[in-house]
This record gives C-alpha cells, sequence and structure tokens, in this order.
C-alpha cells in the first residue's frame, strides 16, 4: 500500500511495467572489468533482465527482472555472482535520465574552483540507515533527518566549545575555545588542503549552507540514489521528501566546514568536497548506490570516502545466502577499486553496541519491506555490515567528549580500525556533536556517523601533508598516531576491543 501511494504520488522514479513487478539485480562478472560487465549485461539480457547501468570499472551491472532472474543466470559461463539487491519488489527499471551512466560526467582539469545513530533518543540521528543518534529526530544508523522538524535545531554555535575537535589532540588558540588545528607546526597551508578531494557518501550535502559553500565541488558531486551517476547541477542536494535527509549535511559539516568565526569549523577546513548522493527515494541505501558513489569518489579523485551508513536491506549480509554473498563481493569490489586509485575508505561501526566478532541478533533485516514486522535473526561473525567490515576499510567507533566509547557503539577487536568523537545522546547538545543542517542550520547529532567523519578529515590533512602517498600508507599514519598517543590495556585507549588501533590524532 505504501508503495502504491508513491507510485501514485510521484515519488519512485521507475517505468510502471504491464501489471509486472521487478527486483534489481546486481550481476558480476568472472573478469573485474569492461570486457567482464559487457559478459554480464549479455547474459542479463539473455536472462530477460533490462541492464539499466554498467560499470566497466569492476565488471559488473546492474539489472532489473521479474523473479527466478538469478537462478536463470547464475552459473552462467563469466558468471561469479548473481545477487538480488532488494526485497520489496517495484512497478519497472528506473526511469530514463539524460546524461545518466558517465562516471566521467563533471570531470574537470579546473575542478579544484568552485563555480559561481543506530541508536535514537527523543529527536536524534546517527549512523547508516537504521537508527542515528543525537538531539534531534531520526532513527538510524546512517542517514539523517532532512530538513523537516523531527530533528530539533541548535543555534550558531560560533565555533564555540568544539570538545570534538580538542579531542584529536590540537591545543586551543589563547582566547578561544575552538582548537587552532592547522596553524600549528607541521600543519597543511591552505592551498595544499584545497587541493584535496574527499567523497560524502550519504543523503546528499546542501552546498547553500554557508559553511559549506565553498567546500562542496560541484564537478566532482553527483546522485547514485538509484545505482546510476547523475551529475546534473544540485541532483547531490538532499531531497527534503526523504527522512532523514539532512544527516549527510551535518557529516560534510564535520569534515570540512570553513573556518570563519560562525558556525562551526570542520577537521580539515579549505579541503574540496564531493557530495554524492546514495539515499534513494524510498529511504535506502542499496548495493548499487553504494557501488556507483564508490566508484564516482574514485575516478573523481578522491583521496578519502566517508561512509556513514550501512547498505540495505540487509544489516548484515551473511555468505551462505547467495543474495547476501553477491552483495558483499560488489561492494567489496567498489572498495577496491577505490583504493586501488588512492583513496582511503572510512567507515563508521554502527549504534547498535554490538560486537562485531562475535554472534549476534539482527532484528531489523530486511528494512525495505512494505509490510509486516521485520525478522530476528541470529547471525554469526561471518556476516558482515557493508561497507565497515570489508577488508581495507577503516571502520570508525565513537567515544564521547571524555574519551570513553560511547554506550551504542559497535566494537570488535580485529573489527574496528580506529575511535573518534561521535557524542552521547544522553548529554544534550553539550554531549554531542555540533555540526551543518540544511537550511542553514545547525544540529547536535551523536553517532558512529560523526565519529566517521572526523578520520575522513583527518585523512584530509595527511593527504595535504603527503600528496604522494598511497590509500594504505595515508591510513597506516593515523593508525600509527593514534596507537602512539594511547597506553595499552584495558579500559583505556590502547583497548583494541573498542579502540582498534588508538583514538584518533590529527596528522601533523
Amino acid at each position: 500500500m505504501l508503495l502504491t501511494a508513491l507510485v501514485v504520488g510521484g515519488a519512485v522514479p521507475y517505468v510502471a511495467g504491464p501489471g509486472r513487478s521487478y527486483l534489481s539485480y546486481l550481476v558480476l562478472a568472472e573478469r573485474a572489468d569492461a570486457d567482464g560487465a559487457a559478459r554480464a549485461a549479455a547474459e542479463a539480457r539473455a536472462a530477460g533482465g533490462q541492464v539499466v547501468q554498467e560499470y566497466p570499472q569492476i565488471g559488473m551491472v546492474l539489472a532489473y527482472a521479474g523473479g527466478g532472474f538469478a537462478e536463470k543466470v547464475r552459473g552462467r559461463p563469466g558468471v561469479a555472482a548473481v545477487g538480488a539487491s532488494r526485497t520489496s519488489p517495484v512497478p519497472g527499471p528506473p526511469r530514463p535520465l539524460d546524461g545518466a551512466g558517465d562516471f566521467r560526467a563533471g570531470t574537470d582539469p579546473a575542478a579544484g574552483d568552485r563555480a559561481g545513530g543506530d541508536r535514537v533518543l527523543p529527536g536524534h540521528a546517527a549512523d547508516g540507515n537504521g537508527v542515528r543518534g543525537g538531539v534531534g529526530g531520526g532513527n538510524g544508523d546512517g542517514g539523517g533527518d532532512g530538513g523537516d522538524d523531527a530533528t530539533a535545531t541548535v543555534p550558531d554555535p560560533g565555533e564555540q566549545d568544539a570538545w570534538n575537535l580538542a579531542l584529536l589532540g590540537a591545543a586551543p588558540a589563547a582566547g578561544d575555545a575552538t582548537p587552532n588545528l592547522l596553524r600549528g607546526t607541521g600543519a597543511p597551508a591552505a592551498d595544499a588542503l584545497r587541493k584535496v578531494l574527499v567523497a560524502v557518501l550519504d543523503s546528499g550535502v546542501d552546498d547553500t549552507h554557508p559553511d559549506l559553500r565553498a567546500a562542496v565541488d560541484p564537478r566532482s558531486s553527483a546522485s547514485c540514489a538509484d545505482g546510476r551517476p547523475d551529475a546534473r547541477t544540485g541532483a547531490w542536494r538532499p531531497d527534503s521528501g526523504v527522512g532523514e535527509s539532512g544527516h549527510g549535511t551535518h557529516v560534510a559539516g564535520i569534515v570540512g566546514a570553513a573556518r570563519d568565526g560562525r558556525g562551526v569549523s570542520g577537521v580539515a577546513p579549505g579541503v574540496r568536497i564531493a557530495a554524492v548522493r546514495l539515499l534513494g527515494p524510498l529511504g535506502q541505501y542499496y548495493a548499487e548506490n553504494i557501488v556507483c558513489g564508490m566508484l564516482w569518489a574514485a575516478d573523481h579523485g578522491a583521496r578519502a570516502i566517508n561512509n556513514s551508513y550501512f547498505a540495505d536491506p540487509w544489516k548484515y549480509n551473511c555468505p551462505e545466502d547467495p543474495d547476501q554473498a553477491a552483495l558483499t563481493a560488489a561492494v567489496g569490489r567498489a572498495v577496491e577499486y577505490a583504493r586501488g586509485k588512492g583513496a582511503v575508505v572510512v567507515a563508521s561501526a554502527g549504534n547498535d553496541a554490538q560486537d562485531l566478532g562475535a554472534p549476534r541478533t539482527d532484528e531489523r533485516s530486511p528494512n525495505d519491506r512494505t509490510t509486516g514486522p521485520p525478522q530476528s535473526r541470529h547471525v554469526g561473525p561471518e556476516c558482515v555490515r557493508l561497507p565497515g567490515e570489508l577488508p581495507g576499510v577503516v571502520t570508525v567507533t565513537a567515544v564521547d567528549r571524555d574519551g570513553r566509547p560511547s554506550a551504542y557503539t559497535n566494537y570488535g577487536r580485529g573489527h574496528v580500525s580506529l575511535a573518534a568523537p561521535g557524542g552521547d545522546p544522553d548529554g544534550g547538545a553539550r554531549g554531542a556533536v555540533v555540526s551543518d543542517w540544511p537550511g542553514g542550520r545547525y544540529a547536535a547529532l551523536a553517532g558512529t556517523s560523526m565519529a566517521a567523519a572526523h578520520v575522513t578529515g583527518a585523512v584530509a590533512v595527511a593527504a595535504a601533508l603527503h600528496p604522494d602517498w598511497g590509500s594504505d600508507r595515508l591510513a597506516a599514519l593515523l593508525a600509527a598516531a593514534a596507537a602512539a598517543a594511547c597506553p595499552p590495556g584495558p579500559h583505556v585507549c590502547g583497548d583494541h576491543e573498542f579502540y582498534g588501533a588508538g583514538t584518533l590524532v590529527l596528522p601533523h
């Protein structure tokens, strides 16, 4: 009934078929290249699928088809895996979109010059697509809440009481409560930071916000809300008609809001931000959206890619399920491609207070259903959260303003990389992280979403200091700095179960 209402209202950009229903499928070829994508497309069409996007960088296609499609294609010559990326059908494939499909769209040699929680408390946002945390509204762990009244806003903080930045190890400037992060010895020059591009894959970014006008690079921004890159002007902005769409603006502010004495200051003020909207019209972060966003960011030269969400419809993807195994492989290929292009892939650990290295309960999957309650299933440590538990991803847990693990944060020895400021949703605006909100406003949120954004900003600073370093070396620099500042032992920041290598320290 919900889907029918959305279609009638024009909110879902799908072509209605003649009495049919469709699922979206990712078809992975054995070859992870353009020839592999061509083979995957041919096999998908032979099985009756409609191919709407090819990903030649990683040998994969997105196709729409009816039931039984995956079984027809699995095992075909040259096909490595096939998986349905959603569980609720739609009336048909996405509508045609002029200019979509070109991952090079918007690239320009002068791109540096701008033209022109899973745990939620009353009114909070967080980290992925499930529960958020903070002093606002929301109910997830990756998106936010778009410009409606569900999220309470706070007055312009005037860059004061930035406890989250102080926790990164920088001393405040004289007479100023805000740490002077980028004026100390060994800090990168402003022009060096301007050469660094980081991507915020999220619900969209409001580039009209005063703190972000100079940061968001329109030539490197796009929407991947249906798995196809859409570089039309403004496509990257949040859709106020979709719940929790303000989340990406909040995350972007933590990464790179301007330092001008007003609003908030980001970890890396002056960095260029590629705003890549993943949040789709039905409020989901499907695997094809993530793949599209990851490839777009990598092809546009991002040095860090922030992922403060988890992939829908499964909170954890288990290898014994062929659909979920295919989704893990698909996002894994995109992550490896991005890392190979020099990007550090950063992700939130999640806000379920769960040990990612132990058996646990998933009470929210599949979360794209239109009727009925979610399934409650027990999953083992082999079932992974995407993209945070993929190899090579810098996975971030959250700490409060006292440096202690936040009550909601996921954890797990060998499953998390670093800890960073995420805040305490029970501590009011002073205990949460204040950052930008659509419409020139500000909100205080808490979650591992916020923690991941701090690490992404720190990667930008490291990349400005070391422009020739690759992704592994940049990530290793942050890990080494965190470890050096943290004594070993339980219940301190050298406790690998909750902190990974340790608490984030801004590189110099």
